[in-house]
């Protein structure tokens, strides 16, 4: 399968022409079971050389090399635009053209950013720990924009009917807002509740001040001929959701 082959998804929201966004599905790589087949993780136990040639084929779509993070699910956020941007985060935010943001899961939720007027891209890797401490709000911030110019996708994620948390998980979501009760349900047992982590998401945004949200209808769990996910198979590969600006678009008559 050749690059141009691979099935993605993208997204579908209103940003500027020159905001490109894409993201990657288990299908059309070369890694063995249980990586199959696209898996772009360099982490999780995957052979070496079967990692670099999914890579290379998806970077046969892209303007430039992407600046593969190694996630913590921490909050930082790496400046692209810097002539060393960090590698030890958990988002990415970039100004100029070609820079490939790109955050990798299987299960937590990718969030892709753009602005109005097609300045700045971000990806922020948010899974519960990350999305608490606040990882959504530090993406906006090093943005450098009105949040209320911000326009956000949520990629594919552990969707509400499968992700389980205890009483834990629950009272740091509460804590920080009591409106976070809407996002939890009881679960299969005392001290158990089902978690949304897509409204939990669009609850911090909007408390933000981003309300320009859109996607948010995969899970990854559910849908194990597309997407990895870790809460299903434990050992398991990683999708990716990239997003970069292309260059400005000529004006008529250039």
């Amino acid at each position: 399968m050749s690059a141009t082959d691979l099935p993605l998804l993208h997204p579908d929201w209103p940003v500027p022409e020159r905001v490109r966004a894409l993201v990657t599905t288990r299908i059309g790589g070369v890694s063995a079971a249980p990586y199959a087949s696209l898996n772009l993780g360099d982490h999780v136990g995957d052979a070496p050389d079967a990692v670099a040639e999914n890579r290379r084929r998806v970077g046969a779509l892209l303007p430039a090399e992407p600046l593969w993070l190694q996630q913590v699910h921490g909050t930082v956020v790496a400046r692209l635009d810097d002539d060393q941007p960090l590698r030890i985060a958990d988002a990415a935010v970039a100004r100029g053209a070609g820079r490939v943001c790109v955050v990798m899961t299987a299960d937590c939720l990718p969030v892709l950013f753009c602005d109005r007027a097609g300045s700045v891209v971000g990806a922020s890797h948010a899974g519960w720990r990350g999305l608490a401490d606040g990882v959504l709000e530090a993406t906006v911030a090093a943005m450098g924009v009105a949040p209320r110019d911000v326009l956000a996708w949520f990629g594919p994620a552990i969707g509400p009917d499968a992700f389980e948390v205890g009483d834990e998980v629950r009272a740091v979501f509460v804590a920080h807002d009591a409106a976070a009760t809407a996002a939890f349900r009881p679960g299969r047992a005392p001290g158990k509740w089902w978690a949304d982590l897509y409204l939990l998401a669009r609850q911090r945004l909007v408390a933000l001040g981003v309300t320009a949200i859109h996607g948010g209808e995969h899970c990854t769990v559910g849908d194990a001929a597309r997407f990895f996910s870790y809460r299903r198979d434990g050992v398991t590969g990683r999708m990716a959701s990239l997003i970069w600006l292309d260059e400005t678009p000529a004006r008529p008559g250039r």
